[in-house]
């Protein structure tokens, strides 16, 4: 086992490796810039060394500024997290040449699942369905060819992207040029890399992943899914496990599919699988993102394992301990990101000073916080200060202890998207399980700068639903809840009547 780690990362994820850490008996060290020097990550681990100003690519992204540090501090291994250098193959070959451990997947592997096209074409032959598409494309007459092909409407893609950057939808020829245009700039901004793609568009998909943790002797498990659909701008807000979309002959499949992808790569480590779920059920990889996901903590609390210590551990050369029978979904969880943004200014950024701050608690509510009172938010790094990871038995209970927490999370001095996500948990279509990665488009219409209002719709049925009153919420949940019961029922090969489930209507009710 490792004696000293050094963790390439700020924020809520590096005080969540620190406490990982600290229950291996491992020493940590913290990086940090002029922005961070009194931040939370800073003042949990054992070591701390400053590597340059608050701007990322000359501190977090500084390549040789995060070695020296290593160096100094006589790290053994370095664990990345997630975001700045995690997926950086550049980053994860010099670890190994400077002779510390990279704690992720090979240089080889970081490449080949970076590349989305490289990438389709190794899970396409290995048995993944992939989303009908193409191959680069490097001129808008080519993106015109291909489209003829695909068909209209259809993604145009960067071929190093990622996090919602670098990717436009295009609905017909009058498009192409802009967006080549555009997709081109951002791709050649954000990646570096201004090759481009195209794929096409599946109509109101389920955005399905699926955790998968593998050792470097070959063992492979999966550990179930999560559903990400609730997303805006292409980023992820809300994260569920397990996927409720999912019955249990698509969550077989789609767990065998993911274990033949990490296979074919040679995987070693914690990485994730994402696909696309159309409304017939039917799977379509998306991207493999080979490194610790933002949301791990969901899959984390429903199969019981710290994926955290096992990724740590499997770098250190440990045979993983569990065979797939092993691995049991128990309950459900939920996870909220918490962002210092406005939602009633776009979701603008809200930097600042920390005034107050009160943290939910109780049975089965877990904060994974980067902040505390008093800490400065900057403005130069992403805005998500903390995540807010609920379990229930069912999804139902889950929902109710959410919305239980957010009622109780409170921070002064600057503004947050809790109010966002109280609408969301309060949502019919969301209680219902009837959503989609269109769910906020279709939903929360920018009505004006001063207020966000939802959407015509939407606010005649939360203005019924408050008129009603709490019995009017409870038989929506209730409904939530029998459907629940009756896909469990279904999926373990008995008969159900509908009468029989939690919340249906007495003798005489007919559906």
């Amino acid at each position: 086992m490792f004696k000293r780690i050094l963790i390439a990362n700020r924020g809520e994820i590096a005080v969540r490796i620190v406490r990982a850490c600290r229950e291996l008996d491992i020493e940590t060290v913290a990086v940090y810039s002029e922005a961070d020097r009194e931040s939370l990550h800073v003042k949990y681990a054992d070591y701390a060394y400053l590597v340059g100003p608050p701007p990322s690519i000359q501190s977090y992204l500084a390549i040789d500024r995060i070695l020296d540090a290593v160096k100094k501090s006589g790290a053994d291994a370095v664990h990345p997290g997630y975001g700045f250098l995690a997926e950086n193959s550049e980053f994860a070959a010099a670890c190994e040449d400077a002779g510390v451990t990279f704690i992720g997947p090979s240089p080889k592997v970081i490449d080949q699942m970076g590349d989305k096209v490289k990438a389709r074409a190794v899970m396409k032959a290995a048995g993944v369905p992939v989303v009908p598409g193409s191959d680069i494309l490097e001129s808008e007459d080519e993106v015109k060819k291909a489209a003829e092909t695909v068909g209209y409407p259809f993604m145009l893609k960067a071929a190093a992207g990622g996090g919602g950057k670098g990717l436009r939808m295009v609905r017909s020829s009058r498009e192409i040029v802009s967006a080549y245009r555009a997709v081109r700039s951002e791709a050649a901004s954000f990646f570096g890399d201004p090759r481009l793609y195209i794929e096409k568009y599946i109509d109101r998909p389920r955005h399905v992943e699926v955790q998968i943790l593998a050792d470097r002797h070959g063992k492979v498990v999966h550990l179930y899914d999560r559903d990400c659909s609730i997303q805006r701008r292409h980023q992820k807000i809300i994260e569920e496990c397990p996927a409720a979309a999912l019955d249990y002959r698509a969550r077989r499949n789609i767990g065998r599919v993911a274990i033949q992808g990490a296979r074919a790569v040679g995987y070693v480590g914690v990485g994730t699988l994402e696909f696309l779920l159309d409304r017939n059920m039917t799977f379509y990889f998306l991207e493999m993102n080979t490194r610790l996901q933002v949301e791990h903590a969901v899959t984390e609390r429903v199969v019981g394992i710290d994926l955290v210590k096992a990724q740590i551990e499997v770098a250190a050369g440990s045979y993983l301990p569990w065979r797939q029978r092993h691995i049991k979904p128990t309950g459900h969880a939920i996870e909220c990101r918490i962002y210092a943004e406005d939602p009633e200014s776009d979701f603008m950024p809200c930097p600042g000073r920390i005034e107050g701050l009160r943290l939910p608690e109780g049975l089965g509510v877990r904060n994974d916080c980067g902040v505390y009172e008093g800490a400065e938010v900057p403005i130069h790094y992403d805005p998500m200060i903390a995540k807010l990871i609920v379990w229930g038995e069912d999804r139902v209970e889950a929902i109710i202890r959410m919305r239980r927490a957010l009622r109780e999370y409170q921070v002064r001095g600057i503004k947050t998207n809790i109010p966002f996500h109280q609408w969301i948990l309060r949502h019919p279509r969301f209680m219902a399980g009837d959503f989609n990665t269109g769910f906020i488009d279709d939903e929360y219409r920018y009505m004006h700068k001063e207020e966000i209002l939802p959407h015509k719709d939407i606010a005649l049925a939360s203005a019924a639903i408050a008129a009603l009153g709490r019995e009017q919420e409870r038989a929506v949940l209730m409904l939530a809840r029998g459907a629940a019961e009756k896909s469990r029922w279904r999926d373990s090969g008995r008969r159900v009547s509908l009468r029989s489930l939690p919340g249906a209507p007495g003798k005489g009710w007919k559906s």
